[in-house]
């Protein structure tokens, strides 16, 4: 039995596209903020980095599709943050922009690090975007690598 998988290492120059949210920028900017540090701590110079922005977690899925089809990215790192409020909004926003990422990435073969918090309150999405629960966006972006690498050796 073969085992393969992916190591977090970049055997060659690759782009990468970071989506972020304007919406909760506060939070967001946190979570660009450790995704940058987690691909320059692996190799990547900030020149191999596009920092895109768009309004919200809605339209994040679209941004991803147009850059994934576009094939001048080989990942992608989504960003944002929905906290749920006293509306429905949260129950269709969350599950609909992460099932529309999930889809992007497999539609076009283009890893996608999932760093949308989808969380009950500010202080959740803050301990998520650099504090107590470390940094979602670095994990999303740490996720990317390792995607890149396996999906080559597939």
């Amino acid at each position: 039995m073969s085992h393969i998988e992916g190591y977090l290492k970049l055997a060659e120059p690759v782009r990468i596209a970071i989506l972020a949210s304007r919406c909760n920028h506060f939070v967001v900017d946190s979570l660009v903020a450790g995704a940058m540090d987690a691909l320059k701590r692996h190799g990547l110079s900030e020149s191999a980095v596009d920092l895109i922005h768009v309004p919200g977690a809605f339209e994040l899925p679209l941004a991803a599709d147009v850059i994934a089809a576009n094939r001048k990215h080989q990942g992608i790192v989504a960003l944002g943050a929905i906290v749920r409020g006293e509306t429905p909004h949260f129950e269709y926003l969350a599950g609909s922009c992460v099932q529309s990422l999930q889809a992007v990435s497999v539609k076009h073969g283009v890893p996608i690090g999932l760093g949308v918090l989808t969380v009950n309150t500010v202080p959740q999405a803050i301990e998520r975007s650099g504090a107590k629960a470390g940094n979602k966006g670095a994990e999303a972006a740490l996720a990317v690598i390792e995607m890149i690498d396996l999906l080559k050796k597939l």
